[in-house]
Parts: structure tokens; sequence; C-alpha cells
């Protein structure tokens, strides 16, 4: 006789779902793929507009004013999924990265990304929600790079704070992971290929070609391949899963 399978869905209709930095190619890409399947969705990023399936507000989040309104428009919206997704990127050795170019991708990548979280996570609990907090790292929260200091350390801070507010809102059924994308072909890597043609001497191109080739499956991955994590942990599919860091890098780390 043929077992029953207790499938869970990952449709996520009914669920309201936030995407902040949703005019870059991750963001973007979840937008779409959270509309698909159904979901409501809201989403941020500094552009003045945004061209996708979503009720889209713009706020800059390395300024006071931007965080207090965002978190201020996340509590009216009261979202069941986060995808806390916002970010930037820049180079420096610890001999060149100054205390400016910290100031700024702290106050992102950190910062704002905390404020963030913590107002979805107080809206999921005030109101009673069995949310789920999907956070983006990226292969470089998990070792050091010469030239990618600060970045590096803000990444690592996002798999840390993952783990911490993921045992924090377990009590209240709010789930935490984060995804630490490798190398994706975004339109963000033509200004990181000029980063590295710059401080390496290399060509317009030549890291991006070299970074794919290095991957162990043999190239760059999508942005639908983050998305497609990230509708996995929306859904009931990974109902289970807590304080995890999913790598979505074709095996450039092995965790």
């Amino acid at each position: 006789m043929q077992s029953q399978l207790n499938a869970a869905p990952t449709d996520l209709t009914g669920k309201v779902c936030l995407v902040t930095g949703a005019a870059g190619g991750i963001g973007h890409s979840a937008v779409s793929h959270f509309a698909a399947l159904g979901a409501t969705v809201y989403a941020t990023d500094i552009a003045d507009a945004f061209d996708g399936p979503a009720n889209y507000r713009s706020f800059n989040l390395l300024d006071e004013a931007g965080i207090s309104a965002c978190t201020d428009w996340i509590a009216e919206i009261k979202p069941d999924v986060l995808f806390n997704n916002a970010a930037i990127f820049d180079m420096g050795s610890v001999l060149e990265a100054d205390l400016a170019q910290f100031d700024r991708l702290f106050g992102l990548n950190v910062r704002a990304f905390y404020a963030v979280l913590q107002a979805s996570a107080k809206s999921m609990v005030a109101n009673g929600q069995a949310g789920s907090i999907i956070n983006l790292a990226s292969q470089a929260g998990h070792r050091g790079e010469a030239l990618v200091a600060h970045y590096c350390a803000t990444k690592a801070a996002v798999i840390s704070y993952t783990q911490s507010a993921a045992l924090a809102l377990a009590p209240h059924k709010v789930r935490v992971n984060a995804i630490s994308p490798g190398v994706i072909d975004t339109p963000m890597w033509k200004d990181v290929d000029a980063l590295f043609a710059k401080f390496e001497g290399k060509e317009i191109g030549q890291k991006k070609r070299e970074v794919g080739e290095a991957v162990p499956l043999g190239h760059m991955g999508d942005p639908s391949d983050v998305a497609r994590a990230a509708v996995f942990l929306a859904s009931d599919q990974s109902s289970y899963m807590t304080a995890q860091t999913i790598g979505i890098d074709g095996g450039n780390v092995l965790r």
C-alpha cells in the first residue's frame, strides 16, 4: 500500500513578503518569485522607482530618518516573511580600507540590516505570526579575504545575528535563516569586476571570468538560484529549519 506523503506546500498565497534591496539582481528575482507563488509583496530600495510586481517604497537606509520611516512602514504592513537583502560592497585591504568605508558598509550591511530584522521580528511577535526571516549573507562571511576586509566582516555579522535571532525568536515560532550566495551574475558584478581590475591590475572582465571558472560547478550562479532558496525558506517546506545558513555557491565553500 502506497504511503501517504505529508508534503508541505511552497505556495505563498496569503503571505505578506517584504524584500529589501529589491532593485538589485537578487532582490528583484526574489520579488518575482514570491509574487509568482501568490504572495503580496512589499519592496524597498534606495532607487526612486521599481519595475516589478510589488508595493514599492524608497528609503535611504544609511540615513537615520530613512531607517525610522522604514521601520514604521514595516509595523504597518505586518510582514510574514522578510528577505533582508539590502547591502553594499567595497574593497580595500586592512592597510587601505579606512573608517569612512567601515562606517558605510557597517551602516547598511549590519546597522540597517539589524533595524529591519528587529522591526520585522517585533511585528511578527506582536501579531502572533509564525514568520520567516531570511537574511542575505555571503560566502565572504565564512572567510576573510585580503582585499575585502570590511565586507567580509559585515557578512560574518549577518551569520552571527541570524543564529542569535533564531534562538531568541524560536519560542515565538518565528524562524530565522540565512543564505550565503557565492559569485552570482548580477549587475553589481560590473562594479565588483572594476574594483578587482583596479586593485589587482587585471583587465576589465578578467576577474569575473576567473571566478566563474573557479567554481566547482564551472560557472557563476544566477539570481534565480538564490531566489529559489528564499522561496524554500519562506514556505512551509522549511518549517522545521531555523538558525541555519544555506550556501548557494556552486560548491565554493565546504561547510
